[in-house]
């Protein structure tokens, strides 16, 4: 059995005097001096015509700063793009607006929801400086956790203040007093209370950023060597899952790990992609001098810009292999382009496992708690920090509870079991709650898990996470991988804020329509409609799995052989490995001796590298104007695969039988009859 990973305590450069190393890292920042803030506001209205008079909820990190514009050519010039792309399509205008002193923006609820990319605060808050300003979020419930935690990192002010969202008009003169974090509204002579933050949070907020706070505990975190200890039973048994975990891996061991407190956890692996990387490097050098230790828990997969053949994006991938090769970052921790997409190759490569924390600068790092591990998304800076500190800080969230109860029916996995359950949570989601999923009878394979607790990047929860169990285990023993941590289960008296079941029997095939994972209907019932499309996917971090594209397979090889014998439309395959795209190559017994590969091409199917662009509109699979496609990635929201074009989410035996039939439906719509020995995984 092999061992991968451990917790390392730091490991100084060499040459460097560890007596000394508060003087050869950077002196922390004063604290800024705190000043009334005064602007106008600058409202974003809903214009969809449902809600006459609201202000616009659910804006997505994918629309503060568009995907073409998540691109660093050099640590120099961080944030040249992320300012320029500041609301591109949403409000043009945006730049000139806040620069004649609209720098109060008034969202709805739900702000910044979506993707890590912390390119977004940095370059709001940049697009006020370069004017001589300073920019004030106010919004109501539910903001996008990533972006809070960035905002705070970053110093930018954002300020939750529902009733201050609803009185705002364009024009209002408003004013916020750091200090107090009172917000007023001049104009109409009000003023609000915002919801409150942690202590710690506040302290960040007000120190200036997490570079300050960095450098103050990089001395220190140096000489701290890293201890894991799990409760005993007695502690254990009012602690869900998370909290157990979170419990273990805590620094300050007299900390109570309970929902609302903010703690520092120490980190089994803080993963990055090409395109998150560039800034965590930049943080890291702020917090360490970049010439005194090597980077802590480290992962950098190149994954998001590496196939577009833009000069821009090898410039900025660039970025990430001088730094790994500076410290000699090498495989499995530094991942080249075709390796994988990261929420797949680190765990196929034992860098992720039961009863581990892993903080990733990539939303869908939620995808480890199909390991039982609590996979968090953070930002850029927070990734940094931990690459200095071995640590991250972290506000536990309340808990909630799902269990899959009755039997999985004909045709349905992991994608349809998390849409249905997107569908039923509705526009709250889970409240950003940390989401325990229970496998009652024990028959989600990982492939399935996978699926699930990755999206809850879209179910809006701080993390979600299956109690390592038999199949957990019997995943990794296969991969000759041996566990560091016990297989950690919830308490027997745990509390959950929610506790509710999906019965798997009432669960069918679906898709979701755009533009929301959760506007998701009956596979069959959108059969009806014969909607036609121009690309079919399979792929992504979601739905990239060995199993998965045999799901996929097995639904085409029986297509076939009824007479269905090529694909409609373009139909694209993006293997969520390099591991996986040379598996399907090989013959699998459940084929009768073909191969993946071999039954997807013989139906005019293309497998693609290993990568995320086409997911978030990048490389030339993405979608051009007016264009629809079916897919098994995780987002839909409006411009997400492409500036103009329409997603549809569905699974891969769902894109499989779409694809086929040249209009959207599931493989009953192809008249194949469910036999659980032929078709299921």
């Amino acid at each position: 059995m092999v061992v991968r990973h451990r917790i390392e305590p730091a490991k100084l450069l060499p040459g460097v005097d560890p007596n000394g190393i508060e003087r050869q890292a950077p002196e922390p920042e004063a604290a800024r001096a705190e000043h009334t803030i005064r602007g106008k506001a600058l409202i974003f209205w809903d214009r969809s015509g449902r809600r006459p008079g609201k202000k616009l909820d659910a804006i997505d990190t994918d629309q503060i700063t568009p995907a073409k514009d998540c691109v660093s050519e050099s640590l120099e010039t961080l944030d040249e793009r992320w300012k320029a792309g500041s609301f591109r399509y949403l409000m043009p205008d945006f730049r000139k607006r806040v620069h004649a002193g609209q720098t109060f923006v008034i969202a709805g609820d739900r702000f910044a929801i979506g993707s890590s990319r912390e390119m977004s605060p940095a370059g709001l808050k940049a697009v006020a400086e370069e004017a001589g300003l300073e920019m004030v979020i106010v919004c109501g419930d539910n903001l996008g956790d990533i972006f809070r935690r960035n905002a705070f990192n970053l110093g930018l002010q954002v300020v939750q203040a529902p009733d201050a969202v609803e009185d705002a008009q364009d024009g209002d003169t408003l004013t916020f007093e750091p200090g107090a974090r009172r917000l007023a509204n001049e104009t109409r002579q009000k003023t609000y209370d915002p919801l409150p933050l942690t202590p710690k949070e506040d302290e960040i907020r007000r120190s200036g950023g997490i570079f300050t706070i960095g450098r103050r505990e990089f001395a220190a975190s140096v000489r701290r060597p890293p201890t894991i200890e799990w409760p005993d039973d007695d502690t254990a048994r009012r602690m869900t899952t998370t909290e157990r975990i979170v419990w273990a891996h805590r620094v300050d061991k007299d900390a109570d790990a309970k929902p609302g407190a903010t703690l520092r956890v120490y980190a089994d692996l803080l993963p990055a992609s090409d395109g998150t990387a560039p800034f965590s490097i930049h943080t890291f050098n702020q917090i360490t001098g970049g010439n005194t230790i090597y980077p802590r828990q480290i992962a950098v997969a190149n994954d998001h810009f590496v196939f577009t053949r833009k000069e821009a994006d090898d410039k900025q991938t660039a970025i990430g292999k001088a730094f790994a090769e500076k410290f000699g970052i090498r495989r499995p921790y530094y991942a080249t382009p075709g390796d994988g997409i990261f929420h797949f190759y680190f765990p196929e490569q034992g860098l992720v496992h039961p009863g581990s924390f892993v903080a990733g600068a990539d939303s869908h790092s939620r995808a480890y708690g199909a390991y039982g591990a609590v996979g968090i998304g953070v930002g850029s800076t927070t990734l940094g920090f931990g690459w200095a500190t071995g640590y991250v800080f972290t506000t536990l969230s309340k808990a909630r509870r799902v269990v899959f109860t009755g039997t999985l029916q004909p045709w349905v996995s992991g994608k349809d079991i998390v849409l249905k359950l997107l569908e039923r949570w509705g526009t709250a989601q889970s409240q950003g709650m940390s989401v325990e999923f229970v496998d009652e009878h024990t028959q989600l394979p990982i492939a399935y898990r996978n699926t699930i607790a990755n999206m809850m990047a879209e179910g809006e929860a701080q993390n979600g996470i299956f109690a390592a169990d038999e199949l957990t285990a019997a995943w990794y023993s296969e991969k000759g991988i041996a566990l560091p941590y016990p297989l950690v289960q919830p308490g027997r008296d745990a509390h959950y804020e929610i506790d509710e079941a999906l019965d798997l029997s009432d669960v069918v095939p679906m898709i979701a329509k755009p533009y929301s994972p959760g506007n998701a209907f009956a596979a069959e019932e959108v059969a009806t409609e014969h909607l036609t499309f121009d690309k079919a996917y399979i792929g992504s971090c979601t739905n990239g799995s060995y199993d998965d594209l045999l799901q996929a397979a097995l639904v085409v090889r029986g297509a076939r052989d009824a007479g269905h014998a090529k694909a409609a439309t373009d139909f694209v395959i993006f293997p969520g490995s390099g591991s996986v795209k040379d598996a399907i190559e090989r013959p699998d017994a459940r084929l009768a001796g073909d191969s993946v590969a071999n039954v997807l091409r013989s139906v005019g199917a293309q497998i693609r590298m290993s990568w995320c662009g086409p997911c978030f509109g990048q490389g030339d699979d993405a979608l051009a104007p007016g264009q629809r496609a079916i897919t098994s990635f995780n987002r839909n929201w409006q411009n997400r695969m492409g500036v103009g074009g329409e997603g549809y989410l569905a699974s891969p035996a769902v894109v499989a039988s779409s694809a086929l039939l040249g209009y959207m439906a599931p493989p009953s719509e192809l008249h194949l009859r469910w036999e659980p020995e032929r078709y299921g995984i």
